[in-house]
């Protein structure tokens, strides 16, 4: 039996993914969570197979955190991103974090299944058009920026200073201007603003 934690903000979407998951045999949703704190608990709590993971609950903890947090337990259930968002900088942040794989909510419900059943197996469970993506980021090195490079050009998308940026991610304002030289020289660019620029151009940032 492959036990499963849902976990998202969204009342009906928990209850809509629950109609589904519960009606294939040998699933069973044993919880469900509507933020990335609860989902951990839960996580160890339950020790389910399987914790279905949306990225972005409305407050500063994302899904990936939670998936970190997650993998990190003792008995490490697996972890599947079910989102909406699917820049280069929620992939790779979500699979760095230790998903094993990573759909859209728009996947069809056999697809769901099946990746369920393989990510629960701790197989790879990749949508088609997210590995491509994947693939063609493997594929241009150019633009290969780091999971904490785009957590820092994130913060400065929004308006932060170097200094917030410093504050928010825990390291110093030198250590944010060095993250930000190789962004420019990755991306090819020369200011803050272009930057931002490019990598939404590429699909870095959303």
């Amino acid at each position: 039996m492959i036990r499963i934690v849902i976990a998202d903000d969204h009342p009906v979407v928990r209850a809509g993914l629950r109609a589904l998951l519960d009606g294939e045999e040998g699933i069973e949703v044993v919880g469900e969570a509507a933020t990335p704190d609860a989902a951990t608990a839960l996580a160890e709590e339950l020790a389910p197979e399987l914790v279905l993971m949306d990225l972005q609950f409305g407050q500063d903890t994302t899904g990936a955190d939670a998936t970190r947090s997650i993998r990190a337990l003792e008995a490490a259930p697996y972890v599947l991103v079910l989102t909406n968002y699917d820049s280069d900088g929620d992939i790779l942040g979500a699979v760095e974090a230790g998903a094993s794989g990573y759909l859209l909510k728009d996947a069809p419900p056999d697809e769901l299944v099946a990746a369920v059943r393989a990510a629960a197996s701790g197989q790879s469970a990749l949508a088609p058009a997210i590995a491509g993506r994947l693939m063609a980021r493997m594929r241009a090195p150019r633009v290969s920026v780091s999971a904490r490079e785009i957590e820092v050009l994130r913060l400065v998308a929004d308006g932060a200073s170097n200094g917030e940026v410093a504050r928010a991610l825990h390291i110093s304002e030198a250590t944010v201007k060095s993250h930000l030289v190789h962004v420019f020289s990755k991306l090819g660019v020369s200011s803050r603003t272009a930057a931002v620029s490019a990598a939404r151009s590429a699909g870095v940032l959303r």
